[in-house]
């Protein structure tokens, strides 16, 4: 489940948050970004965000002086639109499941220690063997609404032995004969409903598409990928 409440909603909690998170995100080599697994799209919204930030900042503390409502409302906009980077793709939920994170991404993220230290849990025995049933609706725009649930469930959840599902898609003309053959493009996703946004220019072509549960503390544990499924994109 999404918890937008780690990002702070008020002015004053947002401040030292979306600066602190910027600054991390950009250090180590490679950098932290690429580590937790930001695509380049969404860190450039997210380094955006502070950099927007910044300059309107001081004048809304200047309470006496350069503060005006307008600056507060660009504010509040811009943690909106943080909030709804968030909920769209995930990103603080892919952080807390990461097998790669580490205590300090939690705490300068502001999540949950235990959510990483449920890595100390016994490993699974069996291999999971259910597959994903999934639904694409194609909402327009290059934008897909996947929807995914186990066989035996009406309602789109994840499977109550997987923490996430995986996907392997690819757009062309042709279809892969596998989901792992090299070219396609692999993400999870720790919703079973979620969207999937294309490129622009893939209107008119194909999405190849595999689903499979998948356990990102042990990935060999995950399920089988079910058959390849094909929506024209519009």
């Amino acid at each position: 489940m999404q918890n937008d409440y780690r990002i702070p909603r008020s002015i004053n909690g947002f401040n030292p948050y979306i600066v602190n998170t910027t600054v991390y995100l950009m250090d180590g080599t490679p950098t932290n970004a690429v580590r937790l697994g930001f695509s380049p799209d969404e860190l450039l919204k997210w380094t955006g965000f502070a950099e927007d930030w910044s300059p309107l900042y001081p004048l809304y503390a200047d309470r006496k002086g350069t503060y005006t409502t307008t600056i507060k409302d660009q504010l509040r906009a811009i943690i909106n639109k943080c909030l709804k980077l968030n909920h769209d793709n995930c990103l603080l939920d892919r952080i807390a499941v990461s097998p790669n994170a580490i205590i300090r991404d939690l705490e300068t993220f502001n999540l949950k220690k235990g959510e990483l230290q449920k890595e100390t849990r016994t490993a699974p025995k069996t291999i999971i063997e259910e597959p994903v049933v999934a639904s694409l609706q194609n909402i327009g725009g290059c934008w897909f609404s996947i929807k995914c649930r186990a066989l035996r469930k009406v309602r789109a959840a994840i499977f109550e032995e997987a923490d996430s599902v995986q996907y392997s898609y690819i757009i062309g003309d042709v279809p892969p004969t596998s989901a792992d053959v090299a070219g396609l493009t692999k993400e999870i996703s720790t919703r079973a409903s979620f969207t999937l946004q294309l490129d622009p220019g893939s209107s008119g072509k194909h999405l190849y598409i595999f689903f499979r549960w998948y356990r990102t503390k042990y990935p060999s544990m995950s399920g089988p990928w079910n058959t390849i499924q094909m929506a024209l994109i519009v």
